[in-house]
């Protein structure tokens, strides 16, 4: 039994020692773990500005825009009293027309042939009291009433025979006329035609929000462009010079508009035409001026980023002054040469 004990023991050590051999074995056939990678040193991304420079200089605040031609006397053929039924309308824009020209006909309904009678019945009339002057003092005196009769029904039928007509009151160019069709009623005071003089013209500037020319002052000058050739101007009439008017329309339109005084004309100025106008408001030299996409704004708050070092910014309060059309002013707060950077 003893015998039996030894020789499983010795089995059992020996398996033992084949087990832990080849295991040993195995570790020795696999791969060796490689050490692991350091990472990469990665440099800093270095942020790049755009920059200008604060430097010091002239700035112009101004307004500019299209304005266009008007003639300075014009005006408008309107029936008054009462309308009636249109004729014709004789004129068209654009035509040239002398004072006295017809320029719309109502219909008369017979009334210039009652024109004529009458005109017939005051030349009798006429040569009655010639007639009579060979006769008694009774017979002048009846023929000189006659005359003063048909003269009277005359003169009232002439009245209402020229009030069927509008006639042009001064040379000019038609700028205006109603399209119309025969037949057509047209009210009293409504304007029908109107009549420019085209020799007497100034600019009209119309500008969409009234604010851009609250500062503009009677009398400023304005420089116009008008294919290449350039002129001086004033201003003649501001929103606060305009004349006090009725007319909400009107009034709408002196609101928005400056008027512009052109004592030489360029050549080509005509009514209609557009020139380009510029009209400098404020102007002051030797100041501190940056980009307007310098200049930073927040809950009221006016400041600029100031680049030092070439790598460290900094924040700086300002005071802004006038503001260009690409520059605006630095009152307060920074520093010819100092590096802003833009937004």
């Amino acid at each position: 039994m003893d015998k039996l004990s030894r020789t499983l023991n010795r089995t059992a050590a020996a398996a033992l020692s084949l087990l832990l051999g080849s295991t040993l074995a195995g570790c020795s056939l696999l791969p060796k773990e490689e050490e692991a990678l350091k990472p990469p040193l990665v440099k800093p991304v270095q942020e790049n500005y755009s920059t200008v420079t604060a430097e010091k200089g002239s700035i112009v605040k101004a307004i500019t825009g299209s304005a266009t031609f008007e003639s300075v006397a014009t005006e408008i053929a309107q029936y008054s009293g009462k309308g009636g039924r249109i004729d014709k309308i004789l004129v068209k824009s654009g035509d040239q027309v002398k004072k006295g020209d017809i320029l719309v006909q109502l219909i008369l309904d017979g009334l210039d042939i009652q024109l004529k009678e009458q005109q017939l019945a005051l030349e009798k009339a006429k040569y009655a009291v010639r007639q009579a002057r060979n006769a008694d003092d009774q017979a002048l005196k009846i023929a000189e009433l006659q005359f003063e009769v048909e003269q009277m029904k005359y003169d009232r039928l002439s009245e209402q025979f020229n009030s069927k007509q509008l006639k042009a009151k001064m040379d000019g160019e038609v700028v205006f006329a109603e399209s119309l069709n025969e037949g057509d009623y047209v009210e009293a005071y409504q304007t029908l035609v109107t009549v420019a003089d085209p020799t007497k013209l100034r600019l009209a500037l119309r500008v969409e929000d009234p604010k851009d020319i609250h500062d503009v002052a009677v009398g400023v000058p304005a420089e116009i462009t008008l294919k290449g050739e350039k002129v001086s101007g004033k201003v003649t009439q501001t929103p606060a010079s305009s004349p006090e008017t009725a007319n909400k329309d009107l009034m709408e339109k002196y609101n928005r508009t400056l008027y512009i005084e052109v004592p030489n004309l360029p050549k080509d100025a005509e009514i209609g035409l557009i020139a380009s106008v510029k009209i400098i408001t404020e102007q002051r030299e030797d100041v501190i001026k940056i980009p307007r996409s310098g200049l930073r704004s927040y809950l009221g708050r006016n400041f600029v980023r100031v680049l030092e070092d070439g790598t460290r910014l900094r924040e700086i309060d300002v005071e802004p002054g006038i503001v260009g059309s690409t520059e605006i002013e630095i009152v307060k707060g920074l520093t010819e040469g100092q590096v802003v950077v833009m937004q």
